[in-house]
């Protein structure tokens, strides 16, 4: 989902910075992307890893990773947009979402993150493949976003429409809850599909 996402961002003229405990494995998929617009470097928080530098953080990692990596940078995270892209699946059975009941991974995740952080629930009902071509059938993929603060779900959207998809507002941060309940279908039909996961949630009007 980083490489997917930084293909979008860039194809829309933002830069994009990529970080990963691996810093080798950062610099290669920075270079891949983009070695003019985008560079690697070390996810480890703190003293020990790079910076964030940038407005807005993609949380290109699973569920209980996001959680560590929210803890880790703290404060630096005070003041971005922070998007949450997690369908928190139960990756031992593949039989549900880890998450209470009455909450969402994007919820939890806000409840870890510095007070002034502005989480955004986004891209996760789109899949990897389908994200680095931008459409599915000849039709741009809908990303689907929720989120408190309007001003970050607009962030967000402007960087979806530049990259060539339609940006759709679900609603506050609570929708996260139907988003992820949505993603974790889209992902538990793709046996029966026979897809690859190369199929999209499409709105039609």
């Amino acid at each position: 989902m980083g490489r997917a996402i930084g293909t979008r961002v860039l194809a829309g003229g933002s830069n994009a910075k990529i970080l990963d405990n691996d810093p080798a494995e950062a610099k290669q998929l920075a270079d891949e992307l983009s070695a003019a617009a985008s560079e690697g470097g070390t996810a480890e928080g703190g003293a020990a890893g790079d910076s964030l530098s940038g407005d807005v953080v993609v949380l290109a990692v699973w569920y209980e990773p996001a959680r560590s990596v929210i803890e880790q940078y703290g404060d630096q995270l005070d003041g971005k947009v922070v998007v949450d892209i997690t369908n928190p699946v139960d990756t031992t059975s593949f039989d549900g979402l880890v998450t209470p009941a009455d909450s969402s991974a994007a919820e939890e995740l806000a409840k870890l993150a510095p007070s002034g952080a502005r989480l955004v629930k986004a891209f996760n009902t789109t899949f990897a493949g389908t994200l680095v071509e931008g459409q599915v059938g000849g039709q741009p993929l809908d990303v689907l976003i929720a989120g408190d603060d309007e001003s970050a779900k607009e962030t967000v959207a402007e960087l979806v429409r530049a990259g060539g998809l339609n940006a759709i507002d679900a609603g506050p941060l609570k929708r996260a809850r139907e988003l992820e309940a949505l993603g974790f279908l889209h992902m538990a039909l793709q046996e029966k599909l026979g897809t690859g996961y190369g199929s999209a949630v499409k709105i039609i009007s």
